[in-house]
């Protein structure tokens, strides 16, 4: 899938926060959002030294490691102060994973799933939904596991699972509120995908199981991703979208 060229993007000359934004499909999203012209506020916990290996335009980072989503978004408020300007377009590529059955997951591992996967993008939707309604332009992207996009059950990943398919219920409620000033929210569920984040056996086990014996590559979600949003009118506002190439395990 190709990418659209820089001066046809609607996001051209737009401000975005992309959290989670230095590794992984976040470093992918963050170089697809560069090259459409966008301005960039990248996240990671070692967002300014990643960076540098780039290929980026103008940029900003917020270098901050996750605990909790209130100092989380208190350190966030502190930055986009420094900077002078509120996001258009928030990306949430944030979101440890966990494979482990259900009967052994602890307390602390079902809080830090929900607070990481649910609690942070809902609280990044309620910090910037209201500027964004008000200025009448908006996109949310959040991303949700592989197979979340309806209620399933889970042998290996309940915990994790239950988390990010509550980004459904949160991407549908902010298309339906901002509906009326041009805000929008798309969730999208990768299959498999190779990054960094992924050991070699994990990689090669997950890869067994697709119809291809291979990973997605990270660019490509990026701009199947970015895709859905980069339009005005967003259409597909409120979509809940598997790109998983048919995963079926």
């Amino acid at each position: 899938m190709k990418s659209p060229p820089k001066d046809a993007s609607t996001f051209q000359g737009r401000f975005a926060l992309v959290v989670g934004g230095s590794g992984g499909i976040g470093r992918a999203i963050s170089v697809e959002l560069s090259r459409r012209g966008a301005r960039l506020l990248v996240h990671g916990r070692h967002a300014s030294e990643r960076a540098q290996g780039m290929t980026l335009g103008v940029n900003e980072t917020f270098d901050a490691a996750f605990a909790s989503p209130g100092s989380f978004i208190r350190a966030l408020d502190l930055r986009l102060d420094q900077i002078g300007a509120e996001p258009d377009i928030v990306i949430c590529a944030f979101g440890p994973f966990l494979e482990k059955p259900l009967e052994t997951c602890t307390v602390e591992e079902w809080e830090w799933l929900t607070l990481t996967n649910l609690a942070l993008p809902g609280a990044l939707a309620s910090r910037f939904l209201p500027g964004m309604i008000g200025r009448k332009y908006g996109r949310f992207l959040f991303f949700g596991g592989t197979r979340t996009d309806g209620i399933r059950a889970y042998r290996k990943t309940a915990a994790y699972a239950s988390a990010k398919t509550g980004l459904g219920v949160l991407t549908k409620s902010i298309a339906a509120e901002g509906a009326p000033h041009d805000v929008a929210a798309v969730l999208v569920c990768p299959g498999p995908t190779e990054t960094e984040y992924l050991d070699d056996e994990t990689k090669i086990r997950h890869a067994s199981l697709t119809s291809t014996g291979s990973l997605a590559r990270p660019e490509h979600i990026a701009r199947a991703g970015l895709g859905l949003i980069d339009a005005d009118p967003c259409l597909a506002s409120g979509a809940i979208v598997s790109l998983d190439g048919g995963f079926a395990p």
